[in-house]
Order: structure tokens, then C-alpha cells, then sequence
């Protein structure tokens, strides 16, 4: 199953833009302390009970530190939920989008 991904300029346009979309952020609570772009929290672990939560009428980011956790979300939820077909990981995480799009976030 194919994962599609967004850059990080892509998601920051969509924001710019006010272009509806929902985003979702599966780390760890202790790592949003940390840092985070907002959006919806939805730990990894916690996926398959709040899979429900998940909007199929727009598009949807999902995005984690690098894009490796965020990668297997878009897997489980393409698989348990197919009718939710506008489903993105974030390339590069929120990694990313401190080298890319906001250089003041803090990296881990």
C-alpha cells in the first residue's frame, strides 16, 4: 500500500492559504512538551481507538518527529478506514518543518 506524502512547503501553503485540512500528530505526549505545530494529538498507540476521530470529507497529515511513525499511522488508517483516500504523511516530520519552515522550534 502506497503512502503519499507532502513536503513540508506544501502543508505550510495549505496553511497559508486556509485550505481545510486536518492534521494529526502521533508522538508521544512527553514529545509535544517539547515541541509541536498543532493539530490533533492521536499517540501512535492510541491510533486504532480514535480511529473514528479521523475526517474523510478533507485532507489529512499525519506527521511525527522524522515521518517513520507517521508512515505506519497512513498505513493502519488507509487499511482500517479505506474510505478516508486524501491521507498524507509529512515528509521529514516535524524535523522538517524546524529546518524548513520555522528554524526557532527545537529539535530533538
Amino acid at each position: 500500500m502506497e503512502v503519499k506524502e507532502i513536503t513540508v512547503e506544501t502543508l505550510q501553503e495549505w496553511r497559508n492559504t486556509g485550505k481545510e485540512h486536518q492534521l494529526i500528530d502521533v508522538r508521544e505526549s512527553y514529545e509535544i512538551e517539547i515541541v509541536e505545530i498543532q493539530g490533533q494529538h492521536i499517540p501512535l498507540d492510541e491510533l486504532p481507538n480514535q480511529l473514528d476521530t479521523i475526517r474523510n470529507d478533507i485532507d489529512v497529515v499525519i506527521h511525527c518527529r522524522s515521518g517513520a511513525r507517521s508512515a505506519r499511522a497512513v498505513q493502519y488508517i488507509m487499511s482500517n478506514r479505506p474510505e478516508i483516500t486524501k491521507i498524507y504523511n509529512l515528509a521529514g516530520g516535524i524535523l522538517a518543518w524546524a529546518d524548513k519552515i520555522d528554524m526557532s522550534l527545537e529539535k530533538y
